[in-house]
């Protein structure tokens, strides 16, 4: 296996860094897409955070590395062993990276159920396929644009589920399929359909560092990988291990990170002034706000949370004109949600306390 640059060697990138993170933290945020020209870490990015991603407990010989510790998420063969009585060891390892090619095809996606044997020899038998490699681990996806439309499809569908279900001929097979998306493309070769596009949970656009003090950090940090890549791998492992420690915790974490109601209308306020379809990036932002709180060791969001979440979330959700900016700076989106929940929450307390008024008469009627 060729050697994998650091994740915390890589010069600047840092919206894209913070985006692989939060969904490192939590698989269940959807994916990020990445779009940027070439030559900007991208792939890179995505192949060393799933090397200093920390090691997970499997269920052992499972071709699907189930949790042991989660049985409501086994697949169907997990089930069957443990229905009969069996016991269920389990083996650590270390998490997958699975490289999509554009030419894959949906069976090669999903897996196959083979039919004849079913018919013929009464018992499943289910070939597993790129999804199922994938699962508790890493799935990247290069030139994302050029895969078929039905395939991006399958593949968000199972990152937003966690789960992938083959039925043919009234015969199904289920197994997890929890795993960090990660596309990436360069948006000279062609856009993803709008509604691709909005299934991507997180968005970042990137260009080349113009600074020339980093570009020079970044050609010093090239050549001295590519001289000896163990030593340097050896130089960046404090940092790398300290990371992953990190993740590790927020992982552990992020269940019990908790929102108010003025959260979600921070959330929600912020969305509509925007004009952005649909309720899928108020779901987004929630879940991005939670994780960003679980890598920082707190278990409470705030306004910077929610505008460190919405940074990553809005941008390929909110339609611009031609004369409009590119992008919102986190400042800008925590001073627009603090100004929105000071008008918004006034409305929201004379609406409940007219509720309990009404509640209140309604009582001494009945009284």
């Amino acid at each position: 296996m060729p050697p994998i640059y650091p994740f915390t060697a890589i010069v600047g990138q840092e919206r894209m860094k913070r985006a692989l993170i939060l969904n490192a933290v939590d698989t269940r945020i959807g994916g990020v897409l990445i779009r940027g020209e070439r030559g900007t870490a991208k792939s890179t990015a995505a192949r060393a955070l799933a090397a200093l991603l920390p090691s997970v407990k499997v269920v052992a010989d499972c071709r699907f590395g189930c949790d042991p510790d989660k049985p409501a998420t086994w697949c169907t063969e997990c089930k069957e062993h443990a229905a009969a009585g069996e016991n269920l060891p389990y083996q650590i390892k270390k998490i997958p990276f699975v490289n999509l090619p554009v030419s894959a095809t949906e069976d090669r996606v999903v897996g196959t159920l083979d039919i004849e044997t079913a018919i013929q020899e009464g018992r499943r038998r289910f070939e597993p396929g790129v999804l199922a490699a994938a699962n508790r681990g890493l799935l990247y996806i290069d030139e994302v644009n050029l895969l078929d439309d039905h395939v991006v499809d399958i593949l968000l569908d199972s990152a937003a589920m966690g789960v992938n279900v083959v039925e043919r001929e009234g015969i199904s097979f289920a197994h997890p399929a929890r795993f960090i998306l990660v596309g990436t493309m360069n948006p000279e070769e062609g856009e993803l359909r709008p509604q691709l596009l909005d299934r991507f949970a997180l968005s970042v656009d990137i260009v080349g560092i113009r600074d020339p003090r980093e570009r020079v950090l970044i050609i010093e940090r090239n050549i001295a990988f590519e001289r000896d890549p163990e030593a340097f791998r050896r130089e960046w492992l404090p940092k790398e291990e300290e990371l992953s420690r990190r993740i590790e915790r927020a992982r552990e974490l992020v269940d019990h990170v908790t929102h108010t109601r003025r959260d979600l209308l921070s959330i929600a306020a912020l969305t509509a002034s925007l004009n952005v379809d649909g309720h899928r990036a108020d779901l987004v932002i929630l879940k991005a706000a939670r994780a960003q709180a679980a890598f920082e060791g707190r278990t409470r969001i705030t306004d910077r949370d929610i505008a460190l979440a919405a940074e990553l979330a809005l941008p390929h959700r909110i339609k611009r004109t031609p004369f409009q900016q590119t992008e919102i700076t986190t400042e800008q989106l925590q001073e627009r949600i603090e100004q929105l929940t000071a008008q918004t929450l006034p409305i929201e307390e004379e609406g409940e306390q007219r509720t309990e008024e009404r509640e209140g008469q309604t009582q001494e009627k009945k009284t």
